[in-house]
């Protein structure tokens, strides 16, 4: 049986499974299809080691240096 996981952008509700920051690494693996959500911190320091093992990572570590967006006045 395999599990999809659709992509989506990461919002700030996303947290790091090792330290609760915001996340903004996904880990999708390929054995179970489960998720591991990461830092960008703490995707660096597993990344040579998990990647192999997903079948997805999604990384949006380039938003960290984004400029924000513009806030809308309702």
């Amino acid at each position: 049986m395999t599990t999809a996981v659709a992509t989506r952008e990461m919002s700030a509700l996303d947290r790091c499974d090792r330290c609760g920051a915001q996340a903004y690494v996904r880990a999708v693996l390929q054995s179970s299809g489960g998720e591991l959500l990461f830092c960008g911190h703490h995707a660096r320091s597993v990344e040579s080691n998990l990647r192999p093992l997903t079948s997805e990572w999604q990384d949006e570590t380039n938003r960290l240096n984004a400029a924000p967006g513009p806030v809308s006045e309702d």
